[in-house]
């Protein structure tokens, strides 16, 4: 009935495809295919096997005419499958790098196949890895000295990237491709040692192959516990987690400083992973980090607060980055933008009356400045701002959201929302209001 002679084989494909993706028969797929022969009886198994999928190909043209011939090779078996290609030509547009060549092709194609995802309505890319690639990317992150996820190698199911193949070597996909006549291309590049990872494939595996014959079965089932280990890491770090103190309204998660110095370094370590602090120097830092420091990455900020650890999401455009913002009143209410006033009630309400006398038009927000001083209303003299946050115990993320009311002459009339400046306060029912 089958095509393929070993019916097995196409069987635990099939139900390894099932566990990642139930209900595959009711997906389209993007699978990315080069022309190689992971890759070729990767289509040949999705095509035998009756799912919906669309094909990306990405020609480089670093090889020649052999480049060439992978194009062809697979629009020839989508054209005689009525499979929809999706071509990406590199050109000198593209800027191809001195070195990290790597990289760069990989960054390429993956942009390339997340235009079609989006054009075509694919949620699901597929890639051919398999159990060769998973030992190589094991030993290149040991020789990194990679945490327990380098370790537990390339996922099977992550970020809507799928690899079906993960269970499969090498000697096990070329024996589909030659029991069933499946056409692919060799890339003769790969024999070379140029790079680490063919470095490690042509010089490190065999002589571990040679070590113990059944060391690639014997890696699998390492990786499979090495994974469920991963799993009740990931189970204990979310139940940490989810035990820190959280603030919904101002995205912050506060970690007690003394509580985390007890928990061995393994723990630490995953947990500042969580907020996006991956390198081992910097964490170490931050460990022994005093009050006031303050530690950025692409998504978060961490400032140390006295016994705290104050995370807190960054914005793509933080208030503070602009240098001033002038008000409309209307009738006599100061107008306070609503995106500053949901970001300052945080700290408390405030109704303030200011003398329309005693300040020059046009009124306007701003941030703190060096030497900045007011006349704190109910007390005598003058204070500089910097002293009023530290009396005021604020967080250095605190400050940062802190907004000075001033007038065209640079007086500040008040630290909102905390305190009014004595001088402008006013009963006159006819003065300025301002209401957080």
């Amino acid at each position: 009935m089958f095509r393929y002679k070993i019916v097995l084989s196409l069987l635990k494909f099939q139900n390894v495809l099932e566990q990642l993706q139930p209900q595959s028969q009711q997906k389209t797929y993007l699978l990315a295919v080069s022309g190689g022969v992971d890759s070729m009886v990767l289509a040949d198994l999705f095509q035998v096997s009756g799912l919906k999928f669309q094909i990306a190909h990405i020609n480089y043209h670093l090889r020649n005419d052999d480049s060439n011939l992978d194009q062809k090779l697979v629009s020839d078996f989508c054209e005689r499958y009525k499979i929809p290609f999706h071509l990406y030509e590199v050109s000198a547009k593209d800027k191809k790098p001195e070195n990290s060549i790597q990289n760069w092709a990989r960054e390429l194609r993956y942009q390339f196949f997340r235009k079609i995802q989006k054009e075509q309505n694919l949620e699901y890319l597929v890639t051919a890895h398999h159990l060769n690639d998973q030992l190589e990317t094991f030993i290149i992150n040991l020789s990194k000295a990679s945490g327990i996820k380098g370790l537990s190698g390339i996922p099977a199911n992550e970020n809507k990237i799928i690899r079906p193949l993960l269970n499969f070597s090498k000697d096990e996909i070329y024996e589909f491709a030659e029991e069933n006549k499946v056409e692919f291309r060799e890339d003769k590049s790969n024999q070379k040692t140029d790079y680490l990872r063919n470095k490690v494939r042509h010089n490190v595996v065999p002589e571990l192959e040679k070590i113990n014959e059944n060391f690639l079965q014997n890696f699998s089932k390492s990786m499979e516990i090495l994974n469920q280990t991963k799993d009740v890491l990931n189970d204990l770090i979310n139940e940490k987690i989810t035990g820190f103190k959280t603030n919904v309204e101002t995205g912050q998660t506060i970690i007690d400083k003394d509580k985390f110095s007890k928990e061995s370094d393994l723990i630490r370590f995953e947990i500042l992973k969580r907020f996006g602090f991956s390198d081992e120097k910097e964490m170490q830092k931050i460990f022994t980090a005093q009050t006031g420091s303050l530690f950025f990455n692409s998504e978060f900020q961490l400032v140390i607060n006295r016994n705290e650890l104050i995370f807190e999401k960054k914005l793509e455009v933080r208030n503070e980055n602009l240098e001033e913002i002038l008000l409309e009143i209307i009738d006599k209410e100061i107008l306070i933008p609503e995106n500053i006033k949901s970001e300052i009630q945080e700290f408390g309400n405030c109704f303030w009356k200011i003398d329309k006398q005693k300040v020059q038009l046009p009124l306007k927000l701003r941030k703190k400045r060096e030497g900045d001083v007011f006349f704190p209303i109910g007390m005598i003299g003058k204070k500089k701002i910097s002293k009023f946050f530290k009396d005021e115990k604020l967080s250095i993320l605190a400050k940062q959201k802190i907004w000075l009311l001033c007038d065209a002459n640079e007086q500040i009339i008040g630290v909102l929302p905390f305190r009014q400046d004595g001088r402008f306060n006013s009963d006159d029912s006819k003065s300025f209001e301002v209401k957080i």
